[in-house]
């Protein structure tokens, strides 16, 4: 499943994959594979993305049933 609300934030802060990933100190591959829904963060890694762009776990990572 893509996560697209975390594409959408990244990109409302002006922030390539890149930037993100040296934000959080993870590879820019690591961003894009979470983007892809091919790879599942751990949840301090969820925490580090939610606060370099000021959301909430809810807001990027939640899915609904429907949505999967």
């Amino acid at each position: 499943m893509k996560n697209k609300k975390l594409k959408m934030a990244r990109v409302e802060h002006d922030l390539s994959q890149q930037e993100l990933a040296k934000i959080v100190g993870v590879s820019r591959q690591t961003i894009g594979l979470i983007e892809l829904g091919k790879y599942n963060p751990s949840l301090q890694l969820c925490l580090s993305i939610c606060w370099a762009l000021d959301k909430s776990l809810d807001e990027l990572f939640w899915q609904d049933k429907e949505d999967t």
